[in-house]
Formats: C-alpha cells, structure tokens, sequence
C-alpha cells in the first residue's frame, strides 16, 4: 500500500513538526511520571490510574506514529507569484452569488484544513470546484444543502517560504 501524500504549507509542516516534538518530549515525560507513580500505589492489575496512564501512553506513541508519517509523506507548498487561476496554497475571497455575502478561504491539503480558520482542503467541494479557475469565474458547488454558486473576486499567493518534500 503506497501512503498517502500529505499537502502542507510552511506553516502546517511547523506546526506539525512541534506537535511531534511535544509529544516525543514533554508528553512522554509526563506519561511515563504517571505510570511511576501508579506503579508505585501496589497491585497494578485492580489500579485505575496505571490503566489510564497506559493508555494515555499508548495514544501518545500512536500520534507520534502518525505524525512521523505525514511528516515523511508531506510536500510542502511551494510559494508562487500572483497568479491569476487558484492553485493549491491560494487565499481567495469568494461571492456567495445567492446570498451577496464574501467569504475568505486558503485552499490548503486534507492534513491542513480547518473550516473554524477558513483553511478549507483541495479534496473538499468548493475547494474541488475552485482549484485551476480564475477571478471573475463563478463556480457550481453541490454540497449536501443544495447547490452553492461563487463568483471568484480575488485570489493572493500562498505566504510563506518555499519547500518542497520536507
């Protein structure tokens, strides 16, 4: 089975490469304090702070594992100059052609996206519908509510320095 390429900004990779970095140092640390500790309390086989400690343990060594992949499967974004079509890492402000009301996103990879900050994935449907299209474009997005129709207004390069295969 070939893994799965993850597509991450600058900041999506720094920000994943700290979680790693927490969790393989700080959060250890405290985890294997706690089974210390329980151990220390007796008989570990009726000790519910030893079962929880072991698996809080095993959550962490699971997202280290996790994080270790993405990090070995990303590609990084790579920046690129005003462009006039959405490309993966583009801001764009959209027009709801319905509603007359603009909305801000950044066309970012599944591993990234995070709607509450408007980062939206390239895999989702308006960030399917919008890749490669330019502004004045007005897209169609069927969504589970209906159909939703944009009018691209503006589109700004992706911020950031450039990587590639980090």
């Amino acid at each position: 089975m070939v893994d799965k390429e993850v597509i991450l900004t600058v900041e999506g990779l720094k920000k994943l490469e700290d979680e790693l970095e927490l969790y393989k140092t700080q959060k250890r640390r405290e985890v294997a304090e706690r089974i210390k500790q329980a151990i220390e309390f007796g008989d570990i086989s009726e000790n519910s702070e030893y079962e929880d400690a072991k698996n809080e343990q095993a959550f962490i060594e699971g997202r280290i594992i996790t994080l270790e992949k993405m990090l070995r499967n990303a590609r990084v974004i790579d920046d690129h100059e005003e462009t006039d079509s959405v490309l993966l890492g583009s801001t764009i402000l959209l027009k709801d052609v319905d509603f007359d009301e603009e909305e801000e996103y950044t066309i970012v990879g599944s591993a990234e996206a995070d709607p509450a900050t408007n980062k939206i994935s390239n895999e989702s449907p308006v960030g399917k519908a919008v890749l490669g299209k330019e502004k004045g474009d007005t897209v169609e997005v069927n969504v589970p509510a209906g159909l939703l129709r944009y009018t691209i207004i503006d589109i700004r390069a992706v911020a950031g320095k450039s990587a590639v295969n980090a």
